[in-house]
C-alpha cells in the first residue's frame, strides 16, 4: 500500500526547520563558532528524526518496510558518531523529497456530492383526485406518483395512464429520449422529457436504482486500493544491501565511523526525489495539454496501464443526435423538407428538435416563424408553417407503405439511426435520419493508446446493441459490452483489475461507480456529468478525448523517466558505499557526494517537463486554419455527397427526365465546389501537414483517393454527353453511370471521414 503522508504543512515545516538549521550552522561555522554550528546542524538532524521514525512505525503497522528505515539509521548514526553536518545534509534532503511528494499524493476519498444534488428528494403522491408533496422516504410499494415534465423519477416504478417519454442518459449514457409503454418500468434517476405521466411505485427509495448508483460508488472508491510508492518498489533490495554493506564495513574495518559513511551515502534520497520530481513535471505538463491528473500516484498508474474500458455515448460518440441524412419523397427536395421540420421545431427543447434547426442552420436555410405549433411529448408535433400544415414525429410504417418510406425506414434499422418522419398538409414528404456521431478524433487516439502500450480495448455501454456493435467494429476494439447498468460496469471493471491496471472512461453519471471501481478512472470533464468528474482520477478539461492520448504518452515518459533515474541514482549511491565502506568517503563529504546525486537525479527528472523529441510535432497557426478552413468546407460539402446517392438511387425506377437533371445537378456541384475543394486540399493542405504527419508519403493515399474521385467524376460527366439524339441518357450506360455515382459516393463517404479521423483532428 501507499504511504499515507502528514499534511503538506507538516512536511514544509519540516522542510524550513532543516533548511533553516543548515543556514544558520553554516553562519556559525564561518563566523569562528564552531559549538553553535554542530549544535545548529544537531538540532536540524533531530527535528528529522522524530517525524521518521513516525513514518517508520506507521509503514512497519502497513506490513511493509519503506526505504525511509535507511535515512533513520543514518540520522541517528551521525548523531552516534557526531557528525552534526552529515546529519543535518541528509534531513534537508529527506524533507526535500517528503515536500515534492506530498504535492503529488492521492486524494483520500471521492467526493460524491454532485451524486447526491441529482438525487430525488421527495415525490408526488397521488390519493384519489388530490396530489401532494411527500418526502421521497414516505413513498412505498404500489403508491401512485406522479411525475411531471423536467422532473427526476423519484423511484423505480412501472408506467400508468399513458405513455412517458424519458431521458435515461443519466443511467445508461444513451442521449436520445426513449418511449416508456404504458406498463413498462422505469428506473429513478431517469428524467421526464415529455408530459406528465403516471408511475406505479415498485421499489422504496432505498431500492431503487439511483441509490444503488451512489452506494456503488461508495464502495468501488473504497475498495480502490492505494498506489504504491516507486521507491518502495526498489526497497525490497536495496535497504538489505545498504543495511549489510553497512555492517560489513564496521565488522571488517572495525570504524563505525565507516558504517555511518556507508549508510549516509545509501541514504535513499534519489529514491525519494527522482520519482516525485518526475511525476509532478508529468502533472504540469498534462495540465497543459488540458488533462488534470489528481495526484502523482494516478500519473504513474496511468503510465503502467495496460487495459483500457470505455463507455460509448459523449466518449467514443460526441454524445449529441445529428444530422446524417434527409430523405425527400419523390417531387419534394431535401432541403426544403428539412427547412419544414426545422422552422417547426426551432422552439422545443427536445435535443431532436436542437439536431434537427443545427443541421438547417448549416445549411443556410432561412427558417420561417411557425403559428399553432402543438407538441405532443413522445409523439412528435404540428403547426402551420408557410401556409403548410407541417407534422414531424413517428409515422406507421406497413407492408402498404410506399417503396421509398420503406427503404427509408430499412436504412435507419441498418444503420442504427433515429427517423423523424416530416407531414406536409397530409402528405409524408420526407424523413430525417439522425444518428449520435463517431468522434473524429477517436480513432486516431485509440491507435495512439495501443502504441502507448495499452494491450486491451473494451466497450461498456448501456446503449442498444446494434449501434454499440458498429462503433466497435469501426474502432477495432477487443470486447463490447452492451445495455449495461451502473452495476454492470462496475462488475466488468472489477474482473479487468484482476488481470491488469485498468483505465476506465466515461462523461455520465452512470459511469460514476466505475470510475471509482477502476485503478484510474478518466472523466470527459468539459461536457460531462459532474458526477463523473469527481469520481476520476483524471479529468479532460476539453471535449476532446485524443487528450486521454496525450496524458498516457505523457504518464508512460514520465514514469520512464522517474525509474530512470532512480536506478541512476541507485547506482552512483552503490560505487560511494562501496568507497565508503573502504574509509575512503568520511560522512560529511559523503553527504556532500549525496547531494551531487541528488542534483543530477532532480536535473534528469526535470526532463519530464520538456516536449518529447519523439512525439508528433504541434501544427503551426497557419496549418491549423488551413484545417479549420476545409473542415468547414467538408460541413458544406455534404450536400454534395447527397445528391450523389440520390441521383445513383433516381436511375432506377424515376422518370428519364428526372434522373438525367439529377446527373446534370450532381455534375454542377462536382465541378463549381467538390473538385476544386479536393485540388485545394491538394496543393495546400496536404503539402502543410506533412511536416507534422512525418513528410509527403504520409498524405499518399489521401492523394490517391482524390485522383479517384476525380476519375469518377470526369467518367459522369462523359456518360452526359454520351445521350441519343433527343438528348436523353442511353439506357445501355446506365448501368455503369449507376456504378459510377454509387462509387463515387462510397469514395466520398469513405475519404471524408479518413481526412476528418487523420487530419482534421488534429486541431482542437
Amino acid at each position: 500500500m501507499r504511504t499515507r503522508h502528514t499534511p503538506l504543512s507538516a512536511d514544509f515545516l519540516l522542510l524550513v526547520v532543516t533548511s533553516a538549521a543548515l543556514v544558520a550552522g553554516g553562519a556559525a561555522w564561518l563566523a569562528g563558532a564552531p559549538d553553535v554550528a554542530h549544535l545548529c546542524w544537531a538540532a536540524g538532524t533531530v527535528a528529522a528524526v522524530v517525524p521518521s521514525v513516525a513514518w517508520i512505525l506507521r509503514t512497519l503497522h502497513q506490513g511493509h518496510v519503506g526505504v525511509d528505515v535507511i535515512a533513520v539509521l543514518a540520522l541517528g548514526g551521525t548523531l552516534a558518531v557526531r557528525e552534526f553536518l552529515a546529519g543535518a545534509l541528509i534531513a534537508l534532503m529527506l524533507a526535500t523529497g517528503r515536500t515534492l511528494e506530498a504535492a503529488a499524493q492521492r486524494r483520500a476519498s471521492h467526493d460524491l456530492s454532485a451524486l447526491l444534488q441529482h438525487a430525488p428528494r421527495s415525490a408526488r403522491l397521488r390519493t384519489g383526485s388530490t396530489v401532494r408533496t411527500v418526502p421521497l422516504a414516505e413513498v412505498r410499494v404500489d403508491d401512485s406518483l406522479v411525475v411531471g415534465p423536467g422532473e427526476v423519477v423519484p423511484v423505480n416504478g412501472r408506467v400508468t395512464g399513458r405513455n412517458a417519454l424519458i431521458d435515461e442518459s443519466v443511467l445508461t449514457g444513451e442521449s436520445l429520449p426513449v418511449e416508456r409503454a404504458v406498463g413498462q418500468s422505469v428506473r429513478s434517476g431517469a428524467v421526464n422529457a415529455g408530459g406528465a405521466f403516471d408511475l406505479l411505485a415498485t421499489a422504496t427509495e432505498q431500492d431503487s436504482a439511483y441509490a444503488e448508483i451512489v452506494r456503488l460508488a461508495r464502495q468501488a472508491g473504497a475498495a480502490s486500493a492505494p498506489v504504491v510508492r516507486l521507491a518502495d518498489r526498489y526497497a525490497a533490495w536495496f535497504v538489505p544491501l545498504s543495511l549489510v554493506v553497512a555492517a560489513l564495513a564496521w565488522a571488517v574495518g572495525g570504524s563505525a565511523t565507516s558504517a555511518v559513511a556507508v549508510l549516509v551515502v545509501a541514504t535513499p534520497c534519489p529514491l525519494l526525489l527522482a520519482a516525485p520530481v518526475a511525476i509532478v513535471s508529468g502533472l504540469s505538463r498534462a495540465a497543459r495539454r488540458g488533462v488534470v491528473v489528481r495526484d502523482g500516484g494516478a500519473l504513474e498508474s496511468l503510465g503502467r496501464a495496460r487495459t483500457l474500458v470505455l463507455d460509448k455515448t459523449g466518449t467514443l460518440t460526441t454524445g449529441r443526435p445529428r444530422v446524417v441524412e434527409v430523405s425527400a419523397a419523390p417531387r419534394h427536395e431535401s432541403a426544403e423538407v428539412l427547412r419544414q421540420a426545422a422552422s417547426l421545431d426551432q422552439f422545443s427543447p427536445h435535443v431532436l428538435a436542437q439536431a434537427l434547426v443545427d443541421e438547417a442552420h448549416r445549411r443556410g436555410l432561412r427558417l420561417s416563424l411557425p403559428r399553432d405549433v402543438q407538441e405532443d411529448p413522445g409523439r412528435g408535433a404540428t403547426g402551420t408553417v408557410d401556409g403548410h400544415r407541417v407534422r414531424i414525429g413517428r409515422a406507421h410504417i406497413g407492408p402498404d407503405s410506399p417503396a421509398w418510406v420503406r427503404a427509408v425506414d430499412n436504412q435507419a434499422v441498418l444503420d442504427g439511426a433515429t427517423v423523424v418522419w416530416v407531414t406536409a398538409d397530409g402528405d409524408v414528404t420526407g424523413a430525417v435520419l439522425l444518428r449520435d456521431p463517431l468522434r473524429h478524433d477517436a480513432p486516431r487516439t485509440l491507435r495512439r493508446l495501443r502504441a502507448a502500450g495499452i494491450g486491451r480495448l473494451l466497450m461498456l455501454t448501456g446503449d442498444r446493441a446494434e449501434p454499440a456493435r458498429e462503433v466497435a467494429a469501426v474502432l477495432g476494439l477487443d470486447g463490447v459490452a452492451t445495455e449495461q447498468s451502473p452495476a454492470d460496469k462496475v462488475a466488468a471493471v472489477r474482473a479487468e483489475r484482476a488481470h491488469a491496471v485498468t483505465v476506465m472512461v466515461g462523461d455520465g453519471v452512470n459511469d460514476a461507480p466505475a470510475l471509482a471501481a477502476a485503478d484510474i478512472g478518466v472523466a470527459m470533464g468539459a461536457r460531462g456529468s459532474s458526477a463523473s468528474s469527481q469520481a476520476a482520477d483524471v479529468i479532460l478539461t476539453t471535449d476532446r478525448v485524443d487528450r486521454l492520448a496525450d496524458a498516457m504518452s505523457i504518464a508512460v515518459r514520465a514514469r520512464r523517466i522517474a525509474v530512470q533515474s532512480a536506478l541512476g541514482g541507485m547506482l552512483m549511491s552503490l560505487a560511494a558505499m562501496v568507497a565508503a565502506a573502504f574509509g575512503l568517503l568520511p560522512p560529511a563529504a559523503g553527504a556532500l557526494l549525496q547531494e551531487g546525486i541528488d542534483v543530477a537525479v532532480i536535473l534528469n527528472a526535470l526532463r519530464a517537463l520538456l516536449p518529447d523529441r519523439a512525439a508528433r510535432r504541434s501544427l503551426t497557426p497557419a496549418t491549423e486554419d488551413l484545417v479549420h478552413r476545409f473542415a468547414a468546407e467538408h460541413d458544406d460539402l455534404q450536400e454534395v455527397v447527397e445528391a450523389v446517392r440520390t441521383a445513383a438511387d433516381l436511375l432506377s425506377g424515376a422518370s428519364e427526365e428526372q434522373a438525367r437533371a439529377a446527373v446534370q445537378r450532381v455534375h454542377r456541384l462536382l465541378t463549381d465546389q467538390l473538385l476544386p475543394h479536393e485540388h485545394a486540399e491538394e496543393h495546400q493542405l496536404y503539402p502543410a501537414l506533412a511536416d507534422t504527419l512525418g513528410g509527403p508519403e504520409s498524405t499518399a493515399t489521401m492523394s490517391r483517393a482524390h485522383a479517384e474521385i476525380e476519375r469518377l467524376a470526369h467518367r459522369i460527366a462523359i456518360h452526359l454527353t454520351l445521350t441519343d439524339a433527343e438528348g436523353r441518357l442511353r439506357p445501355e450506360n446506365i448501368q455503369d453511370l449507376r456504378a459510377c455515382l454509387y462509387g463515387l459516393y462510397s469514395v466520398l463517404r469513405l475519404h471524408f471521414t479518413q481526412e476528418e479521423e487523420n487530419y482534421f483532428s488534429l486541431a482542437p
